[in-house]
């Protein structure tokens, strides 16, 4: 075989092992999808939707995702399951539940706490609950309950289910309609749906409100539903504030304050930055004017030791060993005699050339680094 044959198949190798990996990676790294807790179409455990198929095969059931506004009301007989809303509606659409009510309709409410909701009061119990459930007959079923809540009835109120002599379910009268409420939403779950008798128990308070078609409120459970500022706060207030936003704004801006960056002027950057620096080095280096510069270096050098060694700048070069001595403890004596010596006679001479300036350079700025330490 040929070398570039062996080329073209290593490169196509290469491209064919490149689109494997990419399409294994669109196909096997997408993330499961997370369904809220008590959605009908959520196969997940905490979903209602094994519930929701059951009952689709034996009756009339579709899925509620608007406002209460829009409910049926001109129809009777239906059942608006509502499963551990995840926010309170507020007053409006609250009224617009109990109209469908009123009108000859039936809501279910299944809420751990239901309180706050179709005006409906609740007490905590302290005794562990039991897994035995009664019905209106006094029927036994064995059935979970998760929820330290009962229900407090009233006078007009119908239990439909109890334990330990509390209400675990009630209905009552909204006109021409009921509501049904009960503390075990997690019966409904697909998890728990068919654990003890809580699908028994669920068709009970289904055939209470003989209905004939049902409706499951998915609108309960969507984020976009849920109270916002715009709708906790009047529109007064929102006004209000929005207007105090800008006014300050406004006096702020009248007061003289400054808004966004600082911008400093390029001939000031220019005049106070390493460039100058630079462009006086680069003269020196093509003008090959090392001897002045490295006494323009040695004389910088000079006045930090003033600075920070306190060593007189009008001393010589070759006076300073006393000192060094003193100060410059990490060198030895015989060194520090043999650089101030070279750096004198370096000093000393007109010309010098391009490798004696870049040696004497690098000492100097290593005395600098000392110096300022």
């Amino acid at each position: 075989m040929k070398p570039k044959s062996k080329g073209r198949t290593w490169i196509w190798l290469i491209v064919l092992l490149i689109l494997f990996l990419t399409i294994s990676y669109f196909s096997f790294s997408s993330k499961p999808r997370v369904y809220p807790n008590f959605v009908s179409d959520s196969p997940s455990p905490s979903g209602v939707k094994a519930f929701y198929t059951y009952l689709k095969k034996e009756k009339e059931v579709m899925r509620w995702k608007h406002s209460p506004e829009m409910l049926p009301k001109g129809k009777k007989n239906q059942l608006l399951v509502m499963v551990e809303p995840s926010f309170y509606p507020e007053k409006d659409a609250m009224k617009d539940y109990v109209n469908f009510m009123k009108s000859g309709n039936t809501i279910l409410l299944l809420q751990t706490n239901p309180k706050g909701m179709f005006d409906v009061n609740t007490e905590f119990i302290e005794q562990k609950s039991s897994p035995n459930v009664y019905d209106q007959s006094h029927a036994m079923y064995r059935a979970e309950i998760s929820s330290p809540i009962r229900l407090q009835t009233m006078k007009e109120d119908e239990e439909l289910l109890s334990s330990l002599n509390e209400t675990v379910a009630l209905k009552r009268s909204y006109g021409e309609g009921h509501l049904i409420v009960a503390i075990t939403p997690e019966w409904l779950t697909n998890e728990n749906l068919l654990k003890d008798d809580h699908l028994p128990l669920l068709i009970y308070l289904l055939n209470k409100s003989h209905a004939q078609s049902f409706l499951f409120d998915e609108y309960i459970h969507g984020g976009e539903n849920t109270s916002t500022i715009w709708t906790v706060y009047p529109m007064w207030f929102l006004l209000f504030v929005i207007q105090g936003i800008l006014g300050m704004v406004l006096w702020l801006w009248f007061q003289g304050k400054r808004f966004g960056p600082i911008f400093i002027p390029r001939e000031e950057s220019v005049r106070f930055s390493d460039e100058g620096i630079q462009a006086i080095a680069a003269w020196y280096l093509r003008g090959k004017r090392y001897h002045d510069s490295l006494l323009i270096q040695a004389d910088y050098v000079k006045l930090l030791l003033q600075e920070h060694w306190q060593i007189p700048y009008s001393r010589e070069w070759q006076d300073l060993s006393s000192y060094f001595e003193k100060r410059w403890t990490n060198m030895p004596t015989h060194e520090i005699k043999s650089f101030l010596s070279g750096l004198v006679n370096m000093l000393e001479k007109e010309k010098i050339s391009k490798q004696e300036y870049l040696f004497w350079s690098r000492k100097l700025e290593h005395l600098r680094k000392e110096v300022e330490a």
